[in-house]
């Protein structure tokens, strides 16, 4: 039982790191030239702004990717 709850716990881990990873991955990209489509108050952010955001982007991301594909097709 003992190897099964170290397996487990490395599992949870793995998870996590993967979804950080790719948090990190989609937030470069979402910082840079996403955030224009989802929040247009956000257009002429400066680069503090996004430094800020950017720890919340990456906790969040499957949520914004979600808002940032269904903004894609609207007028900019």
């Amino acid at each position: 039982m003992e190897q099964f709850t170290i397996t487990a716990a490395e599992w949870v881990v793995n998870l996590l790191t993967v979804y950080a990873a790719l948090g990190v991955l989609f937030a470069i990209a979402f910082v840079g030239t996403g955030i224009k489509k989802v929040d247009p108050v956000a257009r002429d952010s400066g680069l503090g702004f996004r430094l800020i955001i950017l720890p919340g982007v990456v906790a969040l991301w499957p949520l914004l990717a979600v808002r940032w594909i269904r903004n894609t097709g609207a007028s900019t």
